[in-house]
């Protein structure tokens, strides 16, 4: 299997893994943790679409697509966690001033789940984060303890995939997700 991660700079790339199926729709395009709650919720159908198109000419852009053979398959939100929501979160803890990445989104085509996809993003954005210079990269994801989880939940990664990756629990949460608590996973870079 052929699996490239790249930064997410194709809009359409990016539109097809988290995009609506209907363009109109006020839904994900993955931008709830990315801008002000204020701002997401006025942007509506299309301009929804036209946000993350100018995210994805930014230097850093969104996030970073795994490609299978030249065709989209999967998608993880990536960026500096100063810029996102996190940094002001109250139930994701701030650990200390580390200019510490963000990593808090995953999705995967259906037809390609249970090909190892999600391992070579969770790697290809931790590859993107070191390139960019960032220190160390942190996750939020789900201590499920080998449960099952609700696949529309998953989205947020287990700590059994963080640590997979090499990343350590730093800390609790007092976020739950899907009735499993979010613990915070860190990984240094450099």
């Amino acid at each position: 299997m052929n699996i490239v991660v790249r930064p997410a700079t194709v809009f359409e790339d990016v539109a097809v893994l988290v995009g609506p199926k209907k363009p109109t729709s006020n839904v994900c395009f993955c931008l709830s943790y990315r801008i002000g709650s204020r701002e997401n919720n006025a942007l509506r159908g299309l301009e929804r679409a036209e946000r993350v198109r100018e995210l994805c000419a930014q230097d850093p852009p969104p996030g970073v697509v795994a490609y299978l053979d030249g065709e989209p398959v999967g998608w993880a939100a990536v960026h500096p966690k100063a810029q996102t929501s996190f940094a002001r979160s109250r139930v994701i803890p701030h650990v200390d001033d580390l200019d510490v990445w963000s990593l808090w989104c995953f999705r995967v085509r259906p037809g390609y789940r249970k090909q190892g996809i999600m391992h070579a993003l969770i790697e290809g954005a931790v590859e993107h984060a070191r390139r960019s210079g960032a220190p160390a990269i942190e996750g939020y994801p789900v201590d499920n303890e080998g449960e099952r989880i609700n696949q529309t939940m998953a989205y947020v990664g287990t700590r059994r995939l963080f640590e997979s990756a090499g990343f350590a629990k730093v800390a609790e949460s007092r976020s739950m997700f899907d009735g499993f608590p979010r613990v915070l996973m860190r990984r240094a870079l450099q």
